[in-house]
């Protein structure tokens, strides 16, 4: 047998022998720390399907080397190993791209806040005393729910950063809607 004929029986041989009567063990726990590792990433939350796949691949190589088809199950430790570790590298991308989207919504929500609180010392100003409490009011609590945003952010929940600073949008941009109809001129009657 040629050089060459060894270097490819080599490996079929290992992986045969590795099949015949034991389980595979090693690559078992391989794809349990590439679990573990995934999920201490964020997987579940940022790679969900993937992730949600690995950990069933692992539980079918574990089926398997219980039925003692151990090559079936190292395919299957095999698989959860590697998907497991593509997981991953997704819930960090995913983190990521979640991160920058919360970073602008929590921005975007605090620049329309200043904006509006703005307005409403202008016409403060323009009418020599202040605008109306209740206006101050749900401008408080639309900064109160920014800060709670900027918190969430702070603590990497990014997807209740996020929605928490496009609620408080939605609302800093109405109250802002109201209070350009107070000073909207009235519209004139004639000629």
């Amino acid at each position: 047998m040629s050089r060459l004929g060894f270097v490819l029986l080599g490996p079929a041989l290992v992986l045969i022998v590795a099949c015949g009567g034991q389980p595979p063990e090693k690559e078992m726990q391989q794809a349990e720390g590439a679990i573990e590792a995934a999920r201490a990433a964020g997987a579940p939350e940022y790679a969900a399907d993937e992730f949600g796949a690995a950990v069933k691949a692992l539980e079918r190589a574990r089926r398997a080397a219980v039925d003692r088809d151990y090559r079936q199950s190292l395919n299957d430790a095999l698989d959860a190993r590697d998907r497991a570790k593509t997981s991953a590298r997704q819930a960090a991308d995913n983190m990521a791209a979640a991160r920058v989207d919360a970073d602008r919504s929590v921005a975007a929500a605090a620049a329309s806040l200043e904006a509006v609180r703005k307005r409403l010392k202008d016409l403060d100003a323009r009418r020599a005393g202040r605008g109306p409490a209740s206006t101050r009011r749900s401008l408080d609590a639309c900064a109160e729910r920014v800060q709670e945003a900027r918190t969430a952010l702070n603590k990497r929940q990014y997807a209740v950063a996020a929605q928490t600073a496009n609620a408080a949008s939605k609302a800093i941009i109405e109250i802002g809607a109201e209070l350009d109809a107070r000073v909207a001129p009235a519209p004139r009657r004639g000629c």
